[in-house]
């Protein structure tokens, strides 16, 4: 099944396949009246280097950013069809910024994460121009993005290479993220990570386990029923990991989503699936801020 027809089935939309993509349907309910949105920014030469910025309608000075990656096995996806994820941050007072980055089979890894890094690089330097704070900068990633996001936390090379740090980071958030994957078995990830010549330094479990980097905060949030991504191998495993190492995590597995419909859950129609809106941003924008 594709990833679009796995999303109608999770969503139980499955018989509009011919009439429109979930995400679309998804994107239909968006409110207009909450936020304002910069579209297709370059924040690289490439083609696929750009990014689509969601401001607050009601702007504050200081305001948190965070640098959203979506999912799709590092072979798929648009920042277009995320357009309810910025909107749901951007109305709970958080500059977001929907980045695309380079995909399999143009490249492999680990160009995506090159891509990611400067995304965010090129986010704390215009920070201020969105009327948010560098010192508030976030990074949050689903399924695949949600690896970006933690392997941009975890493993110092790549924020290097920006002259960043992780250190730099207020937080990340990784909702359903892969991070323990080896031996891979999706044909599409294969490719992706040239499997088997993948190095096991791929991995964020692995980093975490080092202790290259601890990240100031730190949000896990999954689908207790995820069929695609293990929680308990990957996203209850990470958080031990990190605790141990003395990182601040907050964790947490629902009942009634899965792997599509917990990231579907900041979405107007589906939020009350999962109070996933409300754990994302109370931890990049907690009351007392």
């Amino acid at each position: 099944m594709s990833r679009r027809r796995r999303w109608l089935a999770a969503l139980g939309l499955l018989p509009l396949l011919q009439a429109c993509s979930p995400l679309r349907l998804i994107n239909a309910t968006v409110a207009r009246d909450t936020h304002t949105v910069q579209r297709d920014l370059a924040y690289g030469s490439e083609p696929r280097q750009r990014a689509d910025v969601y401001l607050p309608a009601v702007t504050a000075s200081h305001a948190p950013i965070a640098v959203f990656f979506y999912g799709g096995s590092w072979s798929s996806g648009e920042r277009g069809d995320y357009r309810f994820v910025g909107e749901a941050l951007a109305s709970r007072g958080i500059v977001t910024v929907v980045a695309d980055y380079r995909l399999s089979p143009e490249v492999r890894y680990p160009v995506f994460l090159q891509d990611s890094a400067q995304a965010v690089r090129w986010a704390a330097e215009r920070a201020a121009s969105f009327g948010a704070s560098r010192e508030r900068l976030f990074i949050v990633g689903h399924s695949a993005g949600a690896y970006n996001a933690a392997m941009l936390a975890l493993d110092p090379r790549w924020l290097a290479g920006v002259k960043l740090s992780p250190q730099q980071l207020a937080g990340w958030v990784g909702l359903a993220g892969p991070y323990d994957f080896l031996p891979i078995g999706i044909p599409e990830v294969q490719v992706a990570f040239e499997w088997p010549k993948t190095p096991a330094d791929s991995q964020p479990l692995f980093h975490a386990q080092a202790g290259h980097a601890k990240p100031h905060r730190t949000l896990l949030l999954a689908a207790r029923s995820d069929l695609l991504v293990n929680p308990q191998r990957n996203t209850v495993a990470l958080a031990q990991t990190l605790q141990q190492q003395g990182a601040a995590v907050d964790m947490a597995l629902f009942e009634r989503v899965n792997h599509a419909t917990l990231i579907g859950a900041m979405a107007r129609p589906l939020r009350g699936l999962a109070p996933v809106l409300e754990r994302v941003s109370g931890f990049l924008n907690p009351p007392s801020a």
